[in-house]
Parts: C-alpha cells; structure tokens; sequence
C-alpha cells in the first residue's frame, strides 16, 4: 500500500511539475507558439529538466523516510531520468545550434558571450552541471565502484548550481506565481538533499 502510494506521488509530483513548466512558459508566450524559434524553446528544456529532477529528488527523500526498497521506483526513475537525458541535451543543444547558425560560433564561447560579461559566470554554473549530469549517465556503468559517490555528490552539487542558473537567467523565473513555484521547488529540493 505504501508503494503504490509512493508511485503515484512520484509520478504525479513529475506529471504536475512538468505541466506547470509548460503553462509558465507558454503563458509568457501568450500561447502564440506558431513563430516560435530555438531562442524561444531552448528555456522550456531547462524547466522541465529541473522539474523532473526535482521530483526525483522529493520522491527518493520520501521513498527513504517511508524505509522502502530502490526497487519500488525504478520503473519510474528509468522513464523519467531518460525524459531527463533528452530535456538536458536539448535545453543548451538548442542554443548552441541557433547561436552557431547565427554566426556566432561554437559552445563554450558562443554561450558564454550570449548573455554578454554580466551572466557569463551564471552560464559557466549551467555548463559545469551539465557535464556533471552527463557523468552521471554513466551510472549504469560504474555505480558500484567504491568512488561513485563523489559523482553523486557533484550531482547533488549541480542541481543546486541549477538553482542559481535558473533564477538568473529564467526569463518565467524573474516575477510572477512561477517563481514561488520555484522557491518552493528550491527550498524542497535542498531538504531533500540533507534528508537523502
């Protein structure tokens, strides 16, 4: 009984946190999403990703508080943590892909000129998460070895540089009921972190 519990919080937490995403962004559009470009849609990728990886870290807190096994979300963990994969390689994918076709050049530099001299250390976070997360990805690899936790803790580290990278460069992030949303996602995630 508690594991299905659990299951339908951790994909109902994950369903909901990404409808949000999209509503907030969409809103910001006035819904007019015919002419949209890469600049426009590079930023939804980024708040689901965070979504999702928020909701993994509240349902693995909430798995561990009620003593049940890893096994009782795998299901939802290989489904969710590839729509993950997908969200991070396009969020930054698709900037660089525009940037590049702008004639603007090759990541990291045309990233980190984008936003120009004030946000370049802002972007510098989202890069060095991003290379964190992708190490990540080879858990299925090396989970086992006696050092993997350090990777686990450089993640851990990452989300929360997501955090900063986020709420200074998300344009539905900067006023308005999504940011409370936000908050309320950040101020979660770090008493999930301590509780895991």
């Amino acid at each position: 009984m508690k594991a299905r519990r659990l299951q339908w919080i951790a994909w109902g937490s994950s369903v909901g946190a990404v409808a949000l995403a999209v509503y907030a962004w969409g809103v910001s559009y006035d819904w007019k999403l015919g002419g949209l470009g890469n600049y426009e849609l590079f930023p939804l990728f980024g708040l689901v990703a965070f979504s999702l990886m928020w909701s993994h870290y509240v349902a693995a807190a909430l798995r561990l508080r009620l003593g049940l096994d890893k096994s009782v979300l795998k299901t939802y963990f290989e489904a969710t943590s590839l729509a993950v994969l997908v969200a991070i390689l396009l969020h930054p994918g698709l900037l660089a892909w525009q940037l590049w076709r702008d004639g603007l050049g090759l990541p990291p530099g045309s990233e980190l000129n984008y936003l120009g001299e004030s946000m370049k250390v802002t972007v510098l976070l989202g890069m060095i998460a991003l290379v964190v997360f992708l190490a990540y990805e080879l858990r299925r690899v090396y989970e086992n070895r006696s050092w993997w936790n350090y990777v686990q803790y450089a993640s851990d580290a990452a989300i929360l540089l997501i955090v900063i990278h986020s709420f200074r460069l998300g344009s539905q992030l900067q006023t308005g009921w999504f940011r409370n949303v936000w908050l309320f996602y950040s101020v979660t995630l770090v008493i999930s972190i301590a509780y895991i």
